[in-house]
């Protein structure tokens, strides 16, 4: 794997991290004490980082050729 695609690599699996955590981080009783539009705009953060991360995943599978 060449330079730039292991720093795809390494860049996902960090967004999958925080991704994690922020979604951990919905799930808990301090979120519901946040006003309502802090609460949207955590989710709407979540549902971005969600598809950002879907999409580096198919950055991903296209290196090894699985798919254009």
């Amino acid at each position: 794997m060449e330079a730039h695609q292991e720093r795809v690599v390494v860049e996902k699996k960090e967004l999958d991290e925080k991704l994690q955590k922020l979604k951990d981080f919905i799930g808990k009783p301090m979120f519901q004490t946040l006003d309502r539009a802090e609460q949207g705009r955590l989710r709407w953060q979540a549902f971005m980082m969600h598809g950002y991360s879907d999409i580096l995943a198919e950055r991903i599978e296209a290196f090894d050729g699985k798919s254009a």
